[in-house]
């Protein structure tokens, strides 16, 4: 298919919108998000936190947490491996939570046969994906550098806006590198700051298989290269858990029936960072908290999240609309309404049956509810304590402090109205008091436990369409 320049729908378009630029105001927004992580040191509860964080982490990466794993550990630690490399040009790698069957199809033709080339299954997926990638990525990475030394890329200062966060709530940055012995510049550590668990551990796991693409490979290599190489990049919050939960989540409301499935494949996805070596438990629980923000805010068609033209090379092929100048979204609702329509036709032609019916046939390591409601409830915190004794029993009600936050079940159930999505969010939420639920909008979701939440959407959905519930 050739590229075509021009508006393939009224949602999407390349000629008005305004560039993005760094320290927009969903960036400020995540920023302050992320910030409570940098006040930890300050009191006893968050240097606990901080204690946790280093020994949980090491406890994961080493094999100590069971509960942590959906395969047995070596084969656990391959999918790991594979995990390193980023598929955000077409969410490949992760769409084997759509399922055996409906997995199988995606991936065959969503491939990747070189570092940057790939083909993907419809334009306006294609387009979709790279969109709400580009715009959880610029939160994502704008809050690297912030928390490691307070700039935008190792070197430039952040603006007067970003630097107030900081001196509101008294943080300070490098936080990890601190309170792990590592900090900035030091033997052992990185030049900018939150020095990573592969350079803070006081041992780690190291093992040899096979990368992404079949190709001999070391963990290792996905630390200091030539895979990926982390030395200098700061830890918090990770990139690839935000990668991992915006684009399953993309699947999830496109595939509502595999959304529990594609939820917990985000968690395995966060919690491979942990096994790799590359990021705390902390950095997956913003990372994720990051994604599922930025999400619902464009699932809400927030103007300060759409329109603007967003780069993302990744997606820049002959399946997709975008040019070198980037890809925008003028209205998202109606974007992921034509995905959703190319994608359900592109998986009911091939498996040759309803999408309901294939997405049932699953034979994979997803196919046990059970196993992904634990796995996924174990990810909630990764068992660290909490920070804000205050909030640890609270109820936080969803729909007054993060009301956009219900779009993340309407959009695939959209029977159920907002009030009714908040409220199940509210009724479902995991713990609180966690070193992000500082009371804020941002807080809110960390403590969404999607995969509960999920299942009880799709009850109430099929009850009303008549249908018998779909297991949880």
């Amino acid at each position: 298919m050739s590229k075509r320049l021009s508006c393939w729908t009224m949602a999407l378009c390349l000629a008005a919108p305004v560039p993005a630029v760094a320290q927009s105001a969903p960036n400020l927004a995540a920023l302050r998000g992320l910030a409570p992580v940098s006040a930890l040191g300050g009191g006893a509860e968050g240097q606990a936190a901080l204690a946790a964080n280093l020994r949980v982490t090491g406890a994961i990466q080493e094999g100590g947490v069971p509960a942590l794993r959906l395969l047995p550990l070596a084969e656990q630690r391959q999918f790991a491996l594979r995990d390193s490399f980023i598929t955000d040009g077409n969410a490949t790698e992760l769409a084997d939570g759509l399922g055996s069957t409906l997995g199988a199809l995606y991936q065959d033709t969503a491939r990747y046969t070189g570092p940057a080339t790939f083909t993907n299954v419809a334009p306006s997926v294609a387009d979709l994906l790279g969109y709400t990638n580009s715009v959880a990525k610029s939160d994502s990475n704008a809050g690297k550098y912030f928390f490691a030394n307070a700039t935008t890329n190792g070197k430039d200062s952040v603006s007067a806006a970003a630097s107030s966060i900081l001196t509101e709530i008294g943080g300070t940055t490098d936080v990890f590198g601190k309170a792990y012995g590592r900090p900035a510049g030091t033997p052992g550590s990185n030049t900018h700051g939150n020095a990573r668990p592969f350079q803070t551990l006081p041992q780690l796991f190291a093992y040899r298989g096979t990368d992404y693409f079949g190709r001999a490979s070391h963990s290792l290599d996905w630390l200091r290269g030539p895979g990926m190489n982390l030395i200098d990049s700061p830890s918090y919050p990770s990139g690839h858990t935000t990668y991992g939960y915006t684009e399953s989540l993309v699947l999830a409301i496109l595939v509502p029936e595999r959304y529990q499935q594609m939820i917990t494949r985000a968690a395995e996805y966060g919690t491979h960072r942990i096994v790799i070596g590359a990021h705390y438990a902390m950095d997956v629980l913003g990372g994720r908290a990051t994604a599922l923000h930025a999400v619902a805010h464009l699932l809400a068609n927030d103007p300060a999240y759409t329109g603007q033209i967003r780069r993302n090379p990744a997606v820049i092929n002959a399946m997709s609309t975008a040019t070198k100048e980037g890809v925008a979204v003028a209205d998202y609702p109606a974007a992921l309404r034509a995905a959703r329509a190319d994608l359900t036709a592109f998986l009911r032609d091939r498996c040759g049956g309803t999408v309901a019916a294939c997405a049932a046939a699953d034979t994979g390591r997803f196919r046990d509810p059970a196993a992904n409601a634990a796995f996924y409830e174990a990810t909630q915190t990764y068992g660290l304590p909490v920070v804000y004794p205050q909030r640890a029993k609270t109820v936080e009600d969803v729909g007054r402090r993060a009301p956009e936050a219900g779009y993340l079940l309407t959009a695939a159930f959209p029977s159920l109205n907002l009030t009714e999505a908040n409220a199940i969010l509210t009724d479902t939420q995991g713990p609180g008091g966690g070193f992000l639920d500082d009371g804020s909008e941002f807080g809110v979701y960390v403590r969404l436990n999607l995969y509960a939440a999920a299942g009880k959407a799709a009850a109430l959905a099929a009850t009303r369409q008549g249908q018998a519930p779909a297991s949880p």
